[in-house]
């Protein structure tokens, strides 16, 4: 397989989207209303939002997805990136295209004036967590939330 290119979603991409995010939303056994997904796609697009997506494509295929959010921090003057979701299709996991993206988001958001990136993954995802430990430390953070 070769190398895919990785860009910045264009509104021409939501068929190529679409199916990507509601696998990813299937990985973690997630449901949720069109209008939030329909929500996502637009913010995706409006360069007044703090939230972006770019496309792996191999040839006309979008092969993996990834989106990213920079905001404000405390702890620096610049503003961080959290990586919020990435999906490589299954037919392309092991071939490199998650590393990829995440070196894409690495590279925007330097670009943009970013100070680091972060994520969070389930306890149970393995092989990203051995991707992940490859490309970035674990600091060993304990997330705890509410929904509200």
């Amino acid at each position: 397989m070769s190398q895919p290119q990785i860009r910045l979603v264009s509104a021409d991409d939501h068929a190529a989207w679409l199916p990507l995010w509601q696998a990813y939303l299937r990985f973690y056994n997630t449901e949720l209303p069109q209008a939030v997904s329909q929500s996502t796609w637009q913010r995706l697009l409006d360069d007044r939002e703090p939230t972006h997506g770019a496309l792996a494509w191999n040839g006309d295929t979008a092969v993996g997805l990834v989106h990213f959010i920079y905001h404000r921090s405390n702890w620096s003057i610049e503003n961080s990136c959290y990586l919020q979701d990435l999906l490589v299709s299954e037919h392309s996991r092991g071939t490199g295209v998650g590393r990829q993206l995440i070196e894409f988001v690495y590279t925007t958001a330097k670009a943009d004036g970013c100070c680091k990136v972060h994520w969070l993954t389930h306890e149970t995802n393995a092989t990203a967590i051995q991707l992940y430990e490859r490309i970035a430390e674990r600091p060993g953070y304990i997330q705890f939330r509410k929904a509200l």
